[in-house]
């Protein structure tokens, strides 16, 4: 993405949000996510819904070309299964909290466990958008909206695009929604042992 991205008229967020969000099925029993290749996808079947579905403005996650937000979702770790070619699965930076498996081959991100001792121990994010089956959670809210700015988007463009973010029905905010603040921040009180219950 160019250092100063310029912004267009209609400001496009994400191809899966950009018509507005599309509601998920409470009834939805899982699918399968697959990578961009066209010879050896890999594949990851996820079983049951995900939860905390939403549009991320951090560097880190993955997204297709041009947009300006991620979508991503949580499931339970042992809710989630590479079903193919695993072999071309490799971790973005070993170093993360989140453990991004990405394609070798296309970049796309797969699923990202969370392994250390963390409030999301025993979560993957994954990318649910990577998927032909209908029924997903739809995002929710997006969190670290001001971090697009250390992508190349422009600040003068932040107004316009937390606009946008309104419009489609999701809240902006500059880290994690609120109940997901609590969570963390719940986890640590108890860690350090001062959450009195």
């Amino acid at each position: 993405m160019p250092r100063e991205q310029e912004m267009p008229d209609k400001v496009r967020l994400h191809p899966a949000i950009d018509d507005g969000v599309v509601a998920g099925s409470e009834s939805f029993s899982g699918g399968t996510l697959t990578c961009l290749c066209v010879d050896r996808p890999v594949k990851v079947r996820i079983d049951g819904q995900v939860a905390h579905n939403h549009a991320c403005g951090c560097t880190k996650c993955w997204k297709p070309a041009g947009a300006i937000l991620s979508i991503v979702a949580v499931a339970p770790t042992a809710n989630v299964h590479v079903t193919d070619n695993g072999d071309k699965l490799q971790v973005v930076d070993p170093s993360a909290l989140i453990q991004r498996h990405a394609c070798k081959a296309c970049g796309a991100h797969m699923h990202g466990p969370v392994e250390r001792d963390h409030a999301f121990k025993g979560l993957t994010f994954v990318h649910t958008e990577l998927s032909k089956d209908k029924g997903w959670q739809a995002p929710q809210f997006a969190a670290f909206v001001s971090s697009v700015i250390e992508s190349g988007v422009p600040p003068r463009a932040m107004e316009g695009i937390r606009g946008r973010i309104r419009e489609i029905g999701l809240e902006p905010y500059d880290c994690l929604s609120p109940a997901l603040m609590d969570v963390l921040a719940t986890f640590a009180a108890r860690k350090a042992g001062t959450l009195r219950e």
